[in-house]
């Protein structure tokens, strides 16, 4: 056998013919596999010959330590790129040890994690930055970052891993509208957060609520909702679902005898809720209205996207079911759209066969922005509820303001709802400027710092009208839901409190 030295670090054994042999010996500096594995795995939207070579490499057994260093780094490398993983299975074979006595090991595993998850992580705020990535992982690597995995399909080693994928023993994805590692990640901490038992990350937030009501209210079935709430919630529920023979009643938010009278007149599916609400911040009992669905048989299900799960849980006071628009407070930077629904996995797992079929997949690549959003979801939410209640008491006692509405004013109808369920109030504050509609344009177009745009949530301050805004091609609807010239919604940012009143100030001399 001849060696043929090509470097002095990469070393070709050969044949005496001088071709590459089956039994070839690559020897690299002793960090070299480390090092490609490790990139290969973190950079998983670059296909190349050195992504495929690390994961061959990585799924062989160590080589046996020699004095050329090859086999001992190749040996560390393979042992580095699963070191994530052995710890998470480590963890979760102390929480639950009878998992191994368990055939369906895909569906025990996840339960010991969360268990020793919570045992480990016991606020939101490492919650947030540490739940679905620090423990149970399943993306194999040493990045403190959860890779994006950017495939369309997975692939099986043979058929009979695939009958085991089909039945339950072997953990994997299929199909990319099926699932994905990086989207699993994300699912995971939100779970953590809404003390949900599954949560289904999909494209949108008004996507999660189609999907929510598409499978779970049957044909034929009827719902209760509220006067106040996302307009296009709404006219979903009014031009769609009676396309499927489902009946809605709409109520104002406090109003419970009504509420009642619809669960005794009805056979009601499901009563989906803003809280608080959308514009106009009314809070909803969640506790009471969750007794009295169950009594009757019936789901509640929460939107709960201006609150978010440091604010409020909704699953906690009662509710089956939490939506959030997550490109709002959860995602965080204005830069990502995507929505989730959370509850019981017996409800959840629905919602998620509806959508394995009709699609509205999240993108990996927002998955991994809202992930990250999320590590600051608490630092962010804790500041802007601080900066909104200051700017509400400030708003309030302003000769220019008509009236404030803000769940942390005693003033606000539901305070004492508020205060009951919710550790903060939020970030947006709706107000009414005293005066006209061409005044509360003048406000609108002078203020220097909020950015003129629909949405909320966001690290930058977002102010808008929403006479023209969300209801301008419909003045009957302004007018049968509230909707003033002169009402205006303001999500407030991380920026500097003192910087956003004194812009207020100099834009209301303008009214």
């Amino acid at each position: 056998m001849a060696t043929v030295s090509l470097t002095p670090q990469v070393v070709f054994s050969t044949e005496s013919g001088g071709a590459l042999s089956s039994a070839t010996i690559l020897r690299f500096p002793p960090n070299f596999v480390r090092q490609l594995s490790t990139k290969a795995r973190r950079n998983c939207s670059n296909i190349g010959v050195a992504q495929i070579v690390a994961a061959a490499w990585s799924d062989r057994p160590a080589a046996r330590p020699n004095s050329g260093g090859g086999g001992g780094g190749r040996a560390r490398g393979v042992a580095s790129s699963h070191a994530a993983a052995a710890s998470a299975a480590a963890v979760a074979a102390s929480a639950a040890a009878e998992v191994s006595a368990i055939p369906n090991a895909k569906v025990a595993q996840p339960s010991a994690v969360v268990q020793a998850e919570r045992k480990l992580l016991g606020s939101d705020a490492s919650l947030a930055v540490h739940a679905g990535e620090r423990l149970g992982r399943r993306i194999a690597t040493d990045a403190i970052t959860t890779p994006v995995v950017n495939t369309s399909a997975y692939w099986f080693n043979n058929s009979q891993e695939l009958i085991d994928f089909k039945e339950g023993r072997h953990a994997s994805f299929e199909y990319g509208r099926y699932g994905n590692p990086t989207t699993e990640a994300l699912e995971k901490k939100m779970s953590a957060l809404e003390k949900a038992e599954s949560t289904v990350f999909v494209a949108s937030g008004m996507y999660a609520a189609v999907a929510m009501l598409s499978a779970l209210v049957p044909a034929g079935g009827h719902i209760v909702t509220t006067t106040d709430c996302y307009r296009k919630t709404r006219i979903y529920m009014e031009n769609e679902l009676p396309k499927r023979g489902v009946s809605m009643t709409v109520i104002r938010p406090a109003d419970m005898d009504a509420l009642q009278n619809a669960l005794d007149n009805n056979n009601v599916s499901l009563f989906f809720t803003e809280t608080p609400t959308n514009p106009f911040l009314r809070c909803i009992d969640v506790e009471l209205v969750a007794n009295m669905c169950h009594s009757k048989g019936a789901l509640l299900c929460i939107d709960s996207t201006f609150a978010s799960p440091i604010n409020q849980k909704a699953l906690t006071l009662g509710a089956d079911l939490v939506i959030h628009s997550a490109t709002k407070y959860i995602a965080g930077h204005n830069d990502v759209i995507g929505g989730c629904v959370s509850g019981r996995d017996e409800l959840v797992s629905k919602v998620r066969i509806y959508h394995h079929v009709v699609g509205g997949v999240l993108n990996p690549n927002a998955a991994y922005l809202i992930l990250r959003g999320m590590k600051t979801l608490h630092l962010r939410v804790q500041c802007q509820n601080n900066t909104a209640m200051r700017m509400a008491q400030f708003l309030e006692e302003h000769p220019k303001i008509a009236r404030v509405y803000y769940p942390g004013l005693p003033s606000h109808p539901e305070h004492h709802i508020a205060k009951t369920q919710m550790t903060g109030f939020g970030g947006v504050v709706s107000f009414e400027v005293a005066g006209d509609f061409d005044g509360t344009r003048r406000f609108i177009d002078s203020v220097k710092i909020p950015y003129h745009a629909p949405s909320f949530g966001g690290c930058e301050s977002i102010i808008d009208q929403p006479a023209i805004m969300s209801y301008w091609d419909s003045k009957e609807q302004r007018d049968i839901y509230g909707i003033k010239d002169n009402l205006i919604r303001f999500s407030i940012g991380v920026e500097d409190f003192e910087d956003l009143k004194n812009d207020l100030v100099q834009a209301l001399e303008k009214v």
